[in-house]
């Protein structure tokens, strides 16, 4: 990164209002949203430079956390430092968290209805489809391509990723300890830092009738506790934090239902912004306006401190082929992971012919209409299911 010395060609203001405006109308989901980064901010405005928008990335696709949000955070600290961070990340959040919110206070309202229910059954199986082609398109990005020599030479991730469907599927939740294990065990094998080789030196470490105010002090906790974990272990899609949510909101504190849970996932792919958005619809149905705030803040947070504290040393941490390995491990079983939550899922919302059809048709629509972005398909499959419900 440049040194923070010349006079960047734009204001604080100006790139906060641009982060607005793509937290508003930024559909598409992540890899959407970072090139529309580098269409307007390189290409077009010229604010930064092809090199300034590589570098952040990289950091981007290296650190956890949501791609997008952490892009824009990087973005913001080239030429503003913490307080640029602090307006991009915040600018580029809150339009979305607060129409998640909203979406929230009518799903309390109305989502007992007949007509909402018809709504999301269709919206489900589309959603099923929307993350099973994401994973597909994370597996042959960050591990090989489905080709017998490119899949042998990275044999040992194929097996972290089969290891984290398998174990999914198993359990029906996330499970942390397998993704830092396979983080640290492709680290020893393939690039191993200099403390292990030399074990003297040691690491250095690292409203009321949408339940708008109702809240528990220790579901706020716990919301807080495990939010912040899911913000941790997400490295690149968005959609990557679908089996860490499942586990906990559904299986280990039965905050939400497996048709809720969809429900939630519909809204993310619904909204502009990133889609880890979803969070905020999730702790408002659980503890209302504060379960919310605190969700998405404990979502974001380990994003933002992992992004300004490694932007000042970043060339250094991008050249270092241990973390690079480890970051290698985590991925794989983490996609690994969202597959076995697509089949988890899939099997509870994908329970009849029609939506058997929904979800394909969403696989194919996605493969051969490019243009099709994913508030369409939901919007289209929100109209099916209230088709097939009023026949």
């Amino acid at each position: 990164m440049k040194e923070q010395v010349n006079q960047p060609a734009y204001s604080l203001w100006q790139l906060a209002l641009y982060y607005l405006k793509l937290g508003t109308w930024g559909f598409g989901g992540p890899v959407a949203l970072v090139s529309y980064m580098q269409r307007d901010l390189v290409e077009d405005k010229g604010w930064l430079t092809e090199e300034e928008y590589k570098e952040g990335l990289a950091l981007a696709q290296l650190a956890p956390g949501p791609l997008a949000a952490q892009l824009g955070i990087y973005i913001g600290f080239v030429h503003y430092g913490l307080i640029g961070a602090t307006l991009t990340g915040l600018a580029f959040v809150l339009p979305s968290f607060f129409m998640v919110v909203i979406l929230g206070m009518a799903y309390q309202l109305y989502g007992g209805l007949a007509w909402m229910q018809a709504v999301f059954y269709g919206v489900g199986a589309a959603v099923i489809g929307i993350i099973a082609m994401s994973a597909y398109k994370l597996t042959i990005k960050s591990i090989s391509k489905f080709e017998p020599a490119a899949m042998k030479a990275k044999w040992l991730l194929w097996l972290f990723y089969v290891a984290g469907i398998v174990i999914t599927v198993i359990t029906g939740r996330e499970e942390i300890l397998l993704f830092i294990a396979c983080g640290i065990l492709y680290m020893v094998i393939k690039a191993p830092p200099r403390w292990i080789k030399k074990p003297s030196v040691l690491p250095t470490g690292i409203l009321i009738s949408t339940g708008f105010w109702k809240y528990d002090g220790k579901t706020l906790q716990e919301i807080a506790w495990f939010f912040a974990k899911a913000g941790a272990f997400v490295f690149g899609s968005g959609l990557a934090i679908v089996p860490f949510l499942h586990g906990g909101v559904v299986k280990e504190f039965g905050w939400l239902n497996e048709h809720q849970f969809i429900d939630a996932v519909a809204v993310a792919m619904i909204t502009p912004g990133p889609v880890v958005i979803t969070v905020g619809f999730i702790g408002y149905l659980v503890a209302g306006f504060p379960g919310a705030c605190v969700a998405a803040l404990a979502t974001f947070l380990p994003c933002y401190v992992f992004t300004v504290a490694l932007a000042p040393s970043f060339k250094k941490i991008a050249g270092n082929t241990s973390i690079k390995a480890f970051v290698e491990g985590i991925t794989s079983a983490v996609i690994g992971a969202l597959v076995g939550s697509v089949i988890v899922i899939g099997l509870r919302s994908v329970i009849d012919m029609p939506t058997i059809l929904i979800a394909v048709a969403t696989v194919l629509a996605q493969i051969y209409i490019k243009k099709l972005q994913e508030p369409y398909i939901i919007g289209i499959a929100a109209i099916i299911g209230i088709l097939i419900k009023s026949l």
